[in-house]
């Protein structure tokens, strides 16, 4: 028998033996799980992940055959260029796989290595334009109506700034004092 060194210990294996599932079998059961299934966009986002993850590992391999850094190297094969917050999330998914086949099922399994740490997501903290602040901008005879108007209508109405460029005269109603505008995805909108 062979000695085989985990994270939790040494434990004795025959060779060729392995201990637990594939790797796709061990994703089926965790996707399956009553934590993942009964969230649909949990379970949308989770299954993306890591099938992609399978197939970079390989998905007919003993999940204990796979080593920790394998588990770097397929991250940042697959999301190595991402933002941050992108290489977060799908990070935090294949550890949330991972852990829940060694804690919940006692399945061998990798671990995330410290070769794939979070990384800093820069934070927007951009503050919104106070109203008072609008209304000085609006009262100024330098700045031109086109410009007041774009000002005055994106605060009012919190649309995309996309949106209301795109607008036509043919889209608003003045006596409502609305506009028609298409939002992202393409359905229509009024902004009031």
């Amino acid at each position: 028998m062979a000695a085989t060194v985990t994270k939790l210990g040494t434990r004795l294996t025959a060779p060729g033996k392995t201990d637990g599932p594939t790797v796709r079998a061990a994703i089926d059961a965790f996707l399956d799980s009553m934590k993942i299934r009964t969230n649909p966009n949990t379970l949308c986002a989770y299954t993306n992940v890591l099938d992609r993850a399978a197939e970079t590992l390989g998905p007919d391999r003993a999940l204990a055959d796979v080593a920790d850094e394998e588990i770097a190297v397929a991250l940042t094969a697959l999301w190595g260029t991402a933002k941050p917050a992108t290489w977060n999330r799908n990070r935090a998914a294949v550890g949330s796989w991972l852990t829940w086949c060694a804690a919940k099922q006692h399945w061998t399994a990798p671990i995330l290595p410290d070769s794939a740490e979070r990384r800093r997501e820069n934070n927007d903290d951009t503050k919104a334009v106070s109203r008072s602040r609008i209304d000085r901008l609006c009262r100024r005879r330098d700045v031109p109506v086109r410009e007041k108007t774009l000002w005055r209508m994106l605060y009012e109405s919190a649309s995309r700034a996309s949106a209301v460029l795109a607008l036509n005269i043919e889209d608003l109603d003045l006596p409502n004092k609305q506009a028609r505008v298409t939002v992202k995805g393409g359905d229509t909108m009024w902004i009031t």
